[in-house]
Parts: structure tokens; sequence; C-alpha cells
């Protein structure tokens, strides 16, 4: 049965803050988006930009803890939303945290790219945080050229 570009489709993802799941959550949106046929270039900025919001919630969100991490994927038409939710201690605030070079965790060597490398591969970028409570990132982009 062929894929109707314009069925909606989601799948959820729930995951542990652990290092070697941020692969896991990257393969997962390139292999949801494929079905777009995306070319090179736009699966590769999207891997890179879901590969950012998955490292920020490992991360950032539990520092001390385990927490788990959501992550929600919608495909409708040619574009394809991820949004990564933590449940974590929340970014107090977030217009500061999404500047250029900003970090939270410079002794650990941290680039602070992580909004910025979001904001220029996707189409949009919407960060929603709340201290003590977590955050959320939506990340969306078109997809395939249809």
């Amino acid at each position: 049965m062929k894929q109707d570009i314009n069925e909606t489709n989601r799948m959820e993802l729930t995951f542990w803050n652990q290092p070697e799941n941020e692969r896991i959550g990257r393969t997962t949106a390139a292999v949801f988006a494929a079905v777009l046929d995306p070319t090179l270039e736009e699966i590769s900025d999207f891997k890179t930009a879901v590969s950012e919001a998955v490292t920020n919630a490992i991360i950032h969100a539990y520092p001390e803890t385990e927490g788990k991490i959501n992550m929600i994927l919608e495909r409708k038409g040619n574009e394809v939303t991820v949004t990564v939710i933590d449940y974590g201690i929340g970014i107090e605030n977030v217009e500061k945290s999404m500047e250029p070079l900003y970090t939270t965790l410079p002794s650990e060597e941290r680039s602070g790219m992580g909004f910025t490398f979001m904001e220029a591969f996707t189409d949009h970028l919407e960060v929603k945080s709340e201290p003590g409570k977590g955050t959320s990132v939506r990340l969306s982009k078109k997809m395939g050229g249809k």
C-alpha cells in the first residue's frame, strides 16, 4: 500500500536520559521523515537539530538524577515535527539560553550552540520551559520538496 503524503502520522517514544539514547532519538526521527523522500541535506540538517534537542534534554534536564524524556514525532503533508519533552529542572531564562555561545555548563566544554543549530537547521523552533517542571522543544521542517 502506497503512503499518502497528505496522511497524518504520529508516534511517541519515551526513553531515559542516557547518552546512548541520543543516537536512538536522532535515528528514529530520520527514519520517520524518510517517507517524504528528503534530500541528503534535509535529512542531515534535521538529524542534527533533533540530536541537539535530545542532547540538551539528556545533559541539562536532570543534572544529578535519571529522568524520562518523551519524543513525539508528527508528520502532515511534507512537514515533520519533533517535540522533545523533559520533566527536569527547566530553563530559568529561555531567551538567554537561546543566545549563541551561552551555556550553563562551561566546565564540561559545552559550546552553547545547541539552540542556534536547531534554529538554523529547521523551519520552526519553539521552546517552552518552566523552572522545576521541565522543557519542551518543538522542531518543524518541510522536506522532500513536494
